[in-house]
Order: structure tokens, then C-alpha cells, then sequence
């Protein structure tokens, strides 16, 4: 048999796939979704739509009626976005044209693997800086780093998955006119930080911000994402973007979505938020838990018991969520998403039995 290894590039074989653990739950807090489904005033109006809608037509080749529903709900111009199957086809089409062999992109790790497995795939240099001891961004780290390797391209994702932490507008600022190349902000989380890069869209040229229907919006199934950035940047992204990349019925959904963001998804998120806080305040009392404080719709917590451990017990009891142990500098460290309030008694309490077992077991030894 004949072997066609060899026709894929030796740089692709060394990685490893970008994957996720393979295990269902009752309760799923591993993706950081939002734990409520799509309120049924919006699915009902997308399939509305959709009905009306005759299948066998290509969608528009350039979604404009989405473009200016996003414009209005960012306050961005229309030709300065794209929308994407998802802000990971975003990222992808950045990428796509700026780097290759020879050319770098600094990332501040841990962070989404999606970055350097995409970069490496492309030939080019990652730069990783670490966060710092408190994982929060380095701002001095980040600085040096850029002078030093000159990156086409510095990805920022903030709040950062999977720690929560957020990057300041005058370190942002300060990063933007640090380097020559572009940054990219990924603002799949900001609903959930009261935060957003947006305001420097106007000063700096070189940003590029991404979002996603995704998390607050309650559309992940749907994978719906979109860009912000000057009109001449966009023009040239979108040309690695490939042709009727959304479909109708994500574009539609979309649409409708920002048309009831008020009513229908700002009560959930606010939700969350209020959920968020009172995990942390839980968690804080468990001993042999230390919570990270986070900006998004999951949180980040050391733990004196492995993380592994944790994973597996939590899923006996009908309950996924991310072991995150592997990423640079979380050894200890394990991610819950924000669910309802009932899923987020019962991850509370579990949590408090397994910990209570531990101590209790060690005032034995």
C-alpha cells in the first residue's frame, strides 16, 4: 500500500489534533456555554423566517443585512466586519493572511490552543509569553517580547480563557502601539466583563477585534462569530474568508438574536454573572479549593486534590467540566462553566463532599 503521509507537511504530523475529552454528563460545565437553551420567542422567529425562506437559493454572497444589524449592535461600520461559521473561522482567515514560513505571532499562554495549533499548521514562529504568578496578563513580559521577536501578529484573548483575567484599555493601548504588526483581541467572553476593546477600534488601525454568538448569546449549535476592524484590513481578510461560509439559517438566527438581545438574552447573562459570583464566594469557603477571580461565564480553581481525580469523580456523579491541567502553568488547576442555579448547588455541594472526605481522611493520618 502506498504511503500518502508524505504529502502532508512534516509540521502538521508532529501536532497533535485540537480535540476534546469524549464524556457526557447530566450536568455539562465543560464549554462554557450558556446553560439556557435559546429563549423560543427567538427560535420561533427564525424558523418563521426561515419557512419563507426558498432553500434552494445560494445565501447572499455577502451577508449585508446581518453586516448592518451587527453594525448597529456594536456600533462598528458595516464595511468593517465580517461574519464567520464561528469567531474560529475568524481567527483562521487572520491568520491565513498574515502569517507563514518565517513570520511569528506572540500569544500569552495559557490561553485557546486554537492559536498556535492554527499558526504552527502555517509554518509560522509562536512567541508564548506566560502569564503572570497571579495569571494575569504581563504587561512588561508582553512588551519585551514584542520588541524582541516582532510579531505579524499578537493574540490577546480577554477575558482569557481559561483563566477569566481581562487586559486593561491602557494596556491594550500600550501593547497597539508597541508592535508593527496587528493585534487581535478575541472578545468571545465580553457580555460577561462589562469590558470591551471597541473604543480603540477608532485610534489604532492595527486592531482587530473578534466576537461570537456562541457564549452570551446562546447560539454555539448555530456557530456564528463576527470581526470588527478597519475597513482596509477587512477588505483583505475577507479574501481568505471562503464564499457563502454562513448559512441562511445561522445568518437569520443571528439576525433575530440581536433584534431580542434586550428582552430575551440580557436577563440571562446578567444571570450568569450573578451566578458567576456566587460560585466564587461558595468555592472560596472549601478548603483545598482556591477560585480564580473571573471576568467571564466560567471560572479557574486550584486544587490541593488532582485535577484528574476531580474530573473523574464529578462525572461518576453526573457532572463534566474541564481539566485543564495540562496548559502551561494550571498543573493544579481545573475550569468550571456557569450553569443554572440548581446545576450550580449541586457542582457546589459535591464539591464541598469530595474536599470534606479529604480532610476528613487526613485528620487520620
Amino acid at each position: 500500500m502506498t504511503d500518502t503521509l508524505h504529502t502532508i507537511k512534516q509540521r502538521v504530523r508532529e501536532l497533535s489534533p485540537y480535540s476534546l475529552k469524549r464524556a457526557k454528563a447530566r450536568i455539562k460545565l465543560n464549554q462554557n456555554e450558556n446553560p439556557w437553551d435559546a429563549p423560543l420567542r427567538i427560535k420561533a422567529e427564525v424558523l418563521r423566517r426561515l419557512e419563507e425562506r426558498r432553500w434552494s437559493q445560494y445565501p447572499d454572497f455577502v451577508p449585508e443585512s446581518l453586516h448592518q444589524r451587527l453594525a448597529e449592535h456594536s456600533g462598528w461600520t458595516p464595511d468593517g466586519i465580517i461574519a464567520g461559521n464561528g469567531s474560529n473561522e475568524l481567527i483562521q482567515a487572520v491568520l491565513m493572511v498574515t502569517l507563514a514560513e518565517g513570520k511569528r505571532v506572540l500569544i500569552s499562554e495559557p490561553t485557546f490552543a486554537l492559536y498556535r495549533q492554527i499558526s504552527r499548521i502555517l509554518g509560522a514562529d509562536v512567541v508564548s509569553v506566560p502569564l503572570n504568578s497571579d495569571l494575569e496578563f504581563d504587561l512588561p513580559a508582553l512588551k519585551s517580547g514584542i520588541e524582541l521577536s516582532k510579531p505579524e501578529v499578537v493574540v490577546i484573548c480577554s477575558p482569557n480563557n481559561p483563566t477569566g483575567c481581562v487586559m486593561s484599555h491602557a494596556d491594550l493601548a500600550t501593547i497597539l502601539k508597541a508592535t508593527h504588526g496587528l493585534v487581535v483581541i478575541d472578545e468571545a467572553y465580553f457580555e460577561f466583563s462589562d469590558q470591551t476593546a471597541l473604543p480603540l477600534l477608532e485610534q489604532h488601525e492595527n486592531l482587530i477585534v473578534l466576537r461570537t454568538f456562541s457564549k452570551a448569546m446562546a447560539l454555539a449549535a448555530l456557530r456564528v462569530g463576527y470581526l470588527l476592524a478597519a475597513p482596509n484590513l477587512v477588505r483583505e481578510i475577507s479574501k481568505s474568508v471562503l464564499p457563502y461560509n454562513l448559512n441562511v439559517f445561522s445568518q437569520m438566527a443571528a439576525e433575530v438574536a440581536i433584534e431580542m438581545h434586550r428582552t430575551e438574552l440580557k436577563p440571562l447573562i446578567s444571570l450568569i454573572r450573578t451566578e458567576r459570583d456566587r460560585i466564587f464566594a461558595e468555592v472560596k469557603g472549601i478548603t483545598g479549593l482556591t477560585p480564580l477571580p473571573s471576568r467571564a461565564n466560567f471560572m479557574l480553581l486550584r486544587s490541593i486534590i488532582p485535577p484528574g481525580q476531580i474530573y473523574e469523580e464529578l462525572l461518576r456523579r453526573d457532572i463534566l467540566i474541564r481539566n485543564v491541567s495540562g496548559y502551561p502553568l494550571l498543573q493544579d488547576c481545573f475550569r468550571i462553566s456557569v450553569g443554572t442555579p440548581a446545576e450550580n448547588d449541586f457542582l457546589i455541594s459535591t464539591l464541598r463532599e469530595l474536599f470534606a472526605k479529604r480532610e476528613g481522611a487526613n485528620s487520620y493520618d
